[in-house]
């Protein structure tokens, strides 16, 4: 398979520039910023999920004070409620959230999966039953693009055939790569706003590395302003996860930012960037704050022990975040105490932690890209595993070592 002719050769706006600032000497790690419609952003970054055009809990002035200048919204939820017409009639989803920043929207072919029973995916597209009233629903290549078009967001994905890693059906990963570059040329040929909405490609493959060079080579062919690679996070090892993302960053070009979809514990975006990705996602941060957990530099705390019950230090010392930051300094001044007293009865403690969990994750990136920046990343993960483990190298996780070791870097020295 190959790309039409004219999709090859006839060039195509872009409302996207990448400017690449400076790559790691050791690792594949780069710094990059990222020129979207609605303003900059640096990279590596990673995304908070703001599913139905909210993130649980948090005002749009509140993700804004996180640092987040690019989030995520789903294209299938959407698409339900408040549904196209509503986002036509207000002007997209931006003026909907009262988000002046950036958007990134999953073209709903993850959730059609895995969410939903009952879902069939043909070459038209994918069928499912509409989990409000069981009504049969049908969503194409073609749906999805014009369903993001009136989102508006800055950044779409394509439909993609997603498929578990961990199947054990070779032939229907096999067919899910092919399928998903069929879909990927009906999603460029029905994209009515290439100058204000940039298209982003998805690897597929499983676990294949084979089918990923070669869906790789085929979806390089498509020159789209970005790259995404998709159907990890599904449960597969971490060592065969690294050996997917690093084979793919190898084959994609240095201009264009490399997106891998659903990863979010810090240890997998550290590692990923040191294997040449820039760009992640994942609702985990705000999930787990609903269940009481503080994700900091020393591990993940559940405030709901009743250990913290009189600990009256913030989330995180030093923390810079509207959560942690004290009363003097402008912040809310809020201790794990009062997080413990919050998490089980009201739902402030849990949107507290979302707050604390989101800036956490913008800030290691930021703190990764400075790093990068000053060319010290080895010694930036080094540092970053010692404090996460108390020094012990024996708990360091092996998949992690081996991967790090692979583009120069010695975690255990």
């Amino acid at each position: 398979m190959s790309a039409p002719e004219d999709m090859v050769l006839r060039p195509r706006p872009s409302a996207l520039k990448f400017d690449l600032v400076t790559k790691c000497s050791t690792t594949k790690a780069r710094a990059a910023t990222l020129h979207l419609p609605h303003g900059p952003v640096s990279l590596p970054m990673f995304m908070p999920v703001a599913t139905q055009g909210s993130l649980k809990g948090l005002t749009p002035k509140q993700l804004e004070e996180t640092s987040c200048r690019l989030c995520l919204n789903n294209t299938y939820h959407l698409g339900l409620k408040p549904g196209q017409k509503t986002l036509d009639a207000i002007g997209g989803a931006h003026k909907l959230q009262s988000w002046p920043h950036n958007i990134l929207t999953d073209s709903g072919g993850f959730q059609m999966v895995s969410l939903l029973k009952l879902a069939q995916v043909t070459e038209e597209g994918v069928r499912f039953l509409s989990p409000h009233d069981g009504t049969p629903m049908l969503l194409t290549p073609e749906h999805s693009i014009s369903l993001q078009n009136s989102i508006g967001s800055d950044i779409i994905m394509q439909l993609d055939d997603v498929i578990a890693t961990t199947s054990p059906d070779h032939a229907r990963i096999k067919e899910a790569m092919h399928r998903s570059v069929r879909w990927l040329d009906r999603c460029i040929a029905a994209h009515e706003k290439p100058e204000s909405q940039n298209l982003f490609c998805i690897i597929q493959g499983g676990l294949d590395l084979d089918l990923r060079r070669q869906c790789c080579e085929e979806m390089v062919a498509r020159d789209t302003p970005g790259v995404a690679i998709g159907g990890l996070s599904g449960g597969e090892a971490k060592a065969e996860y690294c050996k997917v993302v690093g084979t793919c960053t190898g084959l994609l070009p240095d201009n264009k930012p490399r997106y891998v979809m659903g990863v979010g514990y810090p240890e997998d975006i550290l590692v990923s960037i040191a294997l040449g990705a820039d760009m992640f996602d994942c609702v985990w941060p705000t999930r787990t704050a609903r269940f009481g957990n503080a994700i900091t530099s020393s591990g993940v705390l559940n405030l709901r022990h009743a250990s913290y019950a009189y600990d009256f230090r913030p989330a995180e010392d030093g923390c810079q975040c509207t959560c942690c930051r004290p009363a003097a300094e402008g912040g809310l001044g809020i201790t794990r105490a009062y997080i413990h007293h919050t998490a089980a009865k009201e739902t402030a403690g849990a949107h507290l932690l979302s707050i604390h969990n989101v800036h956490h994750l913008l800030d290691l990136v930021r703190q990764a890209r400075e790093a990068i920046v000053e060319q010290r990343y080895p010694l930036f993960l080094r540092e970053y595993f010692t404090k996460l483990y108390a020094g012990d190298k024996t708990k360091f996780p092996q998949w992690a070592v081996d991967a790090l070791s692979g583009v120069g870097v010695d975690l255990l020295a």
